[in-house]
């Protein structure tokens, strides 16, 4: 029987839910998904230029697994591009490092309760319009 995966520190969720090809109706592509710690590996790889033992330390993973997750990931998004199917990024063994929350109407990311505070763009303010993306 094969060990339980160890939980991956994340930092924070990305901005974004996921991309989708431009020009194509949402509701006609098929969907292909990307999970946090793999959208984190290419996050700390290539857009903060950190080398392989760096982000598996921050990632408090090995340095073999981080490899695994930024070739899983790799593999994700040329699929993506390739075939023309949306990226949605979601789930997987991650922590992060405090209560994150996104607004149902117009998708901010929110780090926090104690953060919340009314969007310009959201005419109601209660906690009932937050999901919360972990569970801390």
């Amino acid at each position: 029987m094969p060990r339980p995966k160890q939980d991956r520190k994340i930092c924070n969720p990305p901005l974004m839910q996921g991309f989708k090809p431009y020009g194509i109706q949402r509701h006609t592509l098929s969907s292909i998904s990307l999970l946090y710690d793999e959208y984190e590996t290419i996050r700390l790889l290539d857009y903060e230029g950190m080398n392989q033992d760096q982000a598996a330390e921050q990632m408090n993973v090995s340095r073999p697994t981080l490899t695994r997750i930024y070739e899983k990931a790799r593999k994700t998004i040329a699929q993506a591009l390739v075939e023309g199917k949306m990226i949605v990024i979601e789930g997987g063994n991650v922590q992060f490092e405090k209560q994150w929350f996104r607004c149902k109407r117009c998708f901010k990311l929110i780090g926090g309760l104690e953060n919340h505070v009314r969007c310009k763009d959201c005419k109601t303010f209660c906690k009932d319009e937050l999901t919360p993306i972990n569970k801390f």
